[in-house]
């Protein structure tokens, strides 16, 4: 087992993860930039590096800086989170180069699913269902229309280099395409660096079903089951619950023997998400996220394991800590991204919190890194907070889920409760019938 950890993140990822290490009885190191000497995972770490000034680029983003820390410290592992350099295979080779253990898959891994085009390549090869599309980029108008003709209109452009709804345009008819391929590739060129686009069918009204898996990187993968991520806005998470309400336990039991399967195929090592859109009882494949997820505690929830205990134990040689046939799913969860936003415009809302108070009881966790008195800085991604719930079942867990958002009270900034607090009384969501396009036609119906 590692005797010290560095965790390069911030907010309640870190600490998060900070958390984990202090069970394991693991010291803990955090970096920080300038706008963070007061952020609680600094406040607890056993030890803290400033790592440069507010911008990401010169802070949580600076590989040469984290290395140092890594060095200054003794640390002999480094924990990404996500976001950041936590899908970044030159920070995971580099850590290599220096004898210190990321605690995630290889570089090689990371590469291979961060280009969407290999990585669609690679799934059909480890027998994972995907879109019907282009098998690789497209870079002529003409060879674009021969494949939207095959596979059928609509057709949706895709960034092969980025994600986040960057680089992404839905063409409903060839007088569209063009434009759209312009426009998808402009997009794409500026946000990362490189314009390749690819094509696939776009489904009308699918959900988004992701898979937990874990790889020991000796051939043993295992699934933790899927979460259901359908709501979102701007191709942005929301809500997002497990077990999905539109899955059977037969289709459930099947993709997940077929991700587990991939996994163990690829030799892969650590936590994954394999992500899918879902219509008409057929599973298409997107992507696969190589780290932890926003949304990992519902499953935590769920299942009662640790993921980020898991992380730590495969990446320090323990291999899996169950088999599939250990793992048992038990109730229903939900969770809810608490950002610093405006509920209605959605425009970022730094600034300081005068009262933060949680909800507690039976079944509920907030994940968060805030406190009364806490200055969000301007500089970084408005989550604050997540509010998950767990229950027996998910009439359950949705009443218990209204109670613990009534209770949740932070002041100072405007947030996204109250969206919350009329999505959980509506009743498409009740009945959870709702799809990937349901949240965004219902904030402009209230518009």
């Amino acid at each position: 087992m590692f005797q010290k950890i560095l965790i390069a993140n911030r907010g309640e990822i870190a600490l998060r993860v900070l958390r984990a290490c202090k069970e394991l009885g693991i010291q803990t190191v955090v970096v920080h930039s300038t706008a963070d000497a007061d952020a609680m995972h600094v406040r607890l770490a056993d030890e803290s590096v400033c790592i440069g000034p507010p911008p990401s680029r010169d802070s949580y983003l600076n590989i040469h800086q984290i290395v140092a820390a890594c060095e200054i410290t003794g640390a002999d592992a480094v924990h990404p989170g996500y976001g950041f350099l936590s899908e970044n295979a030159k920070f995971a080779d580099i850590l290599a180069a220096h004898n210190i253990t990321f605690i995630g898959p290889t570089g090689d891994h990371i590469r291979i699913m961060g280009d969407k085009i290999e990585a669609k390549r690679t799934a059909k090869r480890l027998g994972i269902p995907v879109v019907p599309g282009s098998d690789g980029a497209v870079t002529e108008d003409k060879e674009a229309k021969r494949i939207a003709a095959v596979i059928g209109y609509p057709v949706i452009i895709k960034a092969s280099a980025g994600g986040g709804g960057r680089g992404m345009k839905v063409a409903s008819s060839e007088a569209d395409l063009e434009v759209a391929l312009q426009t998808a590739r402009s997009e794409a060129g500026a946000a990362f660096g490189d314009d390749a686009v690819y094509i696939e069918k776009y489904l009308q009204k699918p959900r988004h079903i992701e898979v937990q898996v874990f790889g020991d990187g000796a051939g043993r993968g295992v699934h933790f089951g899927e979460r259901d991520c359908s709501l979102q806005r701007r191709h942005q998470k929301v809500w997002e619950e497990a077990p999905s309400p539109a899955l059977n336990a037969e289709e459930r039991a099947h993709i997940g023997g077929v991700c587990a399967r991939a996994i163990a195929d690829l030799g892969y090592s650590g936590a994954g998400t394999i992500e899918f859109l879902y219509e008409d009882g057929e599973f298409y494949f997107i992507e696969m996220n190589t780290r932890l997820q926003v949304e990992h505690p519902v499953t935590e929830a769920i299942t009662g394991i640790d993921l980020v205990h898991e992380q730590i134990r495969v990446a320090s040689g323990g291999g899996l800590s169950v088999r599939q046939e250990d793992i048992r799913f038990h109730g229903h969860a939900i969770e809810c991204r608490i950002n610093a936003e405006d509920p209605r415009t959605f425009t970022p809302s730094p600034g300081t919190i005068t009262h933060f108070h949680t909800p507690g009881g039976l079944g509920i966790r907030v994940d968060s890194g805030v406190y009364s008195g806490y200055k969000i800085p301007p500089y970084y991604d408005s989550l604050i907070g997540k509010l998950i719930v767990h229950g027996r079942n998910r009439v359950e867990c949705m009443m218990r889920l209204r109670r613990a958002l009534d209770e949740f009270v932070v002041d100072g900034i405007k947030t996204t409760l109250p969206l919350f607090r009329d999505l959980v009384g509506n009743a498409d969501i009740a009945n959870g019938d709702y799809d990937i396009h349901w949240l965004e036609k219902y904030l402009a119906e209230g518009e």
